[in-house]
């Protein structure tokens, strides 16, 4: 690797996640240490096309549901070949430009085809240091059921719930109805399993939101999960950074103001941080920095430090690498947390959006150091995926 890496930024993707990708990425783009890295932004539209261009650094070239102009940018196709640049000219051409070869790939990609371990395989292929979660990680953080039976495996308490496939239930709807109905008081919370960023969550009150409700996730997966609703909780979110080492953010208490967090909380909430003077980072858009939140969370110490040991467990209890945020509920008496307070851990998320960088600037790291550390461990576990063996001469072909 030459001294000055260069470093593509991956987002977009063919997912419903793709504006909040889109947002991430201009966070990254804003604050990547040019004096640093060579950056390349690599874009995937919804129509699955490979795009770059310096242009894909503006957030105004977006502003549509379909980039605009999109001629003015230069379509390339991956490569999994470890020996190739790892993007090249989808035509080449004398009129096509030099395209870098890619040290390291900075996804800030969202949700299916990219959070999901898909990317990552790719990757992996090429044989190219990326930051995040491997394939087995970024499958399971993206996969809600896997991830309760995972921590619920490590001695992490999770709510109880009931999962189900979308075709079983097209079968017989009033046979999973009733076993949801025997097993889970209402209300419920109902979820794709592999989402994220709220899409596609619906709190069912009775049988008939339920079965709206269920009519909802199933467009969005083939499985779907149901929660039992945890009643009089708060919510609190940490960060894990790190590999081999890791070391846990402050807390943060969400600000909802539906009776769970929705897509609108989450990224449009106006840019409002309750409880913490933190500047939102530089780009154009906020993203999840505009959740009302406090930070750090008003819990007792113990407790915040309790939920910090959590979260480890949990991150490494998926084998996680990079960075992850990893989201609790924790039970109150009227609405405050007491010594009997029991802590459930909701999810893991492993490409959370915006990096959860203001976790890491109200914890002391900067986002242009945050981003930082995020290429050394992608290099550091790609160095030692490379002491691996991967291949021996068995001689079975003669």
């Amino acid at each position: 690797m030459s001294s000055r890496p260069t470093v593509a930024v991956l987002f977009g993707s063919r997912s419903v996640e793709h504006e909040v990708s889109v947002v991430t990425a201009m966070q990254i783009l804003a604050n990547i240490d040019r004096n640093k890295y060579n950056v390349v932004p690599v874009y995937i539209d919804k129509q699955g096309r490979w795009l770059t261009g310096k242009g894909l650094e503006n957030l105004e070239s977006f502003k549509s549901l379909a980039l605009r102009d999109a001629s003015k940018f230069l379509e390339i196709s991956p490569s999994a070949t470890p020996t190739r640049a790892m993007i090249e000219p989808l035509r080449s051409g004398l009129l096509s430009p030099k395209i870098p070869r890619i040290d390291v790939v900075f996804p800030a990609l969202h949700g299916t085809f990219g959070e999901d371990g898909t990317v990552q395989g790719l990757l992996e292929l090429a044989n190219i240091p990326y930051v995040g979660c491997g394939v087995t990680a970024s499958a399971v953080g993206m996969d809600k059921v896997l991830q309760k039976a995972i921590f619920k495996q490590v001695g992490l308490n999770v709510v109880k719930h009931s999962w189900f496939f979308r075709e079983t239930y097209q079968q017989n709807p009033e046979s999973i109805i009733k076993n949801l109905e025997k097993e889970l008081p209402y209300p419920m919370i109902v979820k794709p399993a592999n989402l994220g960023s709220s899409v596609g969550i619906t709190l069912a009150k009775n049988r008939e939101t339920l079965q709206e409700a269920i009519e909802v996730a199933q467009a969005f997966d083939r499985k779907i999960l149901v929660e039992e609703v945890v009643q009089d909780m708060i919510e609190i979110n940490c960060s894990v950074l790190g590999w081999k080492t890791l070391e846990a953010s402050v807390c943060e208490q969400p600000v909802k103001h539906d009776e769970f967090l929705s897509y609108k909380d989450k990224y449009m909430g106006g840019g409002k941080k309750a409880g913490t003077k933190d500047a939102p980072a530089k780009g154009s858009s906020k993203g999840m920095a505009s959740l009302a939140r406090l930070v750090p969370a008003p819990i007792p110490e113990p407790l915040a430090k309790q939920i910090q040991e959590m979260a480890k467990v949990a991150f490494r209890s998926i084998d996680g690498s990079g960075i992850a945020r990893i989201d609790f509920m924790v039970t109150t008496t009227r609405g405050k947390v007491t010594p009997q307070s029991k802590v459930y851990i909701n999810e893991i998320n492993t490409l959370p959006g915006s990096f959860s960088f203001y976790l890491w600037e109200a914890t002391g790291v900067q986002f242009v150091t945050l981003i930082d550390k995020l290429i050394d461990i992608a290099i550091e576990r790609q160095h030692d995926k490379n002491t691996t063996t991967f291949s021996i001469d068995s001689k079975l072909l003669g």
